[in-house]
């Protein structure tokens, strides 16, 4: 799945890997003037919502749209080294804030220039009503904990209405992309998938993550359906699509503390609720980079 209100726009009221290799990976063992400078990539810019921005992973560096110098933007510009570099991603981003300011932060696409040439976008999740999905789904856990009422809730009308809300979102992430070529002509264009938040085999977590038994699967579903949606925008547009949920899967919010890369509603680690916490942002950064480097050889 991708973001909550209690992971976004909640969160905009409240408040290893252990594995050496991928600090390796993602620069983090290596000072970063160190790293040879990526010619193709001389001015990258990173436009996107909460999962991208790293709400309440220190250190945080605007207030306004909890964002991260922990975050995979911030992390593969570390590998990379651009000449330049705009992170613009911010919580609560839908893609209307592509085209319009939210609070303090510009329009994302204004970051993007002729100069550009890395661009990673990561946005749809609350396009979709990512924040309203979790409320209602805890909320309807209460009537039938052990069965699915949440999967009945959005079935109702005998249409999936969050299968709907995808498709729905479609042609924004075609617009989006759109704008994002126009703008910055010479970029290579990255769409970011959202990682894997629920147990891959579908089996729940309750009370530890607050949704009734039956309905795990289908919100793990249902985040496997928007990140299909978004790779098949991507290959349209002509743009590279990265695979976050594969790397993840084993690392959701149901699993202990020590090895979760997605916080539960309650977090135990600095990290919004339901959202990568740091190693959560390293892992997506090994995602984009090994990418990247597979495009180059």
């Amino acid at each position: 799945m991708a973001h909550t209100s209690t992971g976004t726009h909640t969160v905009r009221h409240t408040a290893v890997l252990a594995a050496a290799a991928l600090a390796l990976t993602i620069g983090s063992a290596v000072p970063a003037a160190a790293q040879p400078r990526h010619a193709r990539y001389e001015s990258y810019a990173a436009l996107g919502d909460s999962y991208a921005s790293g709400p309440l992973i220190p250190t945080q560096v605007d207030s306004n749209c909890l964002r991260s110098d922990h975050n995979y933007p911030s992390l593969t510009a570390a590998r990379l080294r651009p000449a330049a570099f705009a992170d613009v991603s911010c919580s609560g981003a839908t893609t209307a804030e592509m085209w319009q300011a939210q609070g303090t932060n510009p329009p994302q696409l204004d970051a993007l220039t002729r100069r550009t040439t890395l661009v990673t976008v990561q946005i749809g999740g609350n396009d979709i009503g990512f924040g309203s999905i979790i409320r209602t789904c805890a909320g309807l856990a209460a009537t039938d904990p052990t069965g699915s009422p949440c999967t009945k809730y959005y079935n109702s009308g005998g249409t999936d209405q969050l299968q709907q809300n995808i498709q729905l979102t479609a042609p924004k992430i075609a617009a989006v992309l759109d704008a994002v070529h126009h703008r910055a002509p010479r970029a290579r264009v990255v769409v970011v998938g959202y990682p894997d938040l629920m147990p891959e085999d579908g089996i729940g977590c309750r009370p530890a993550v607050p949704f009734a038994d039956g309905d795990f699967a289908y919100l793990r579903d249902t985040g496997k359906r928007l990140n299909a949606m978004l790779s098949l925008q991507a290959r349209a547009a002509h743009a590279t699509y990265v695979d976050t949920y594969t790397a993840t899967i084993g690392h959701d919010m149901c699993k202990a503390p020590a090895d979760r890369w997605i916080e539960p509603l309650t977090p135990a680690s600095p990290a919004a609720p339901a959202h990568p916490n740091a190693l959560g942002e390293q892992a997506m950064a090994a995602a984009v980079l090994d990418r990247l480097s597979c495009l180059r050889h």
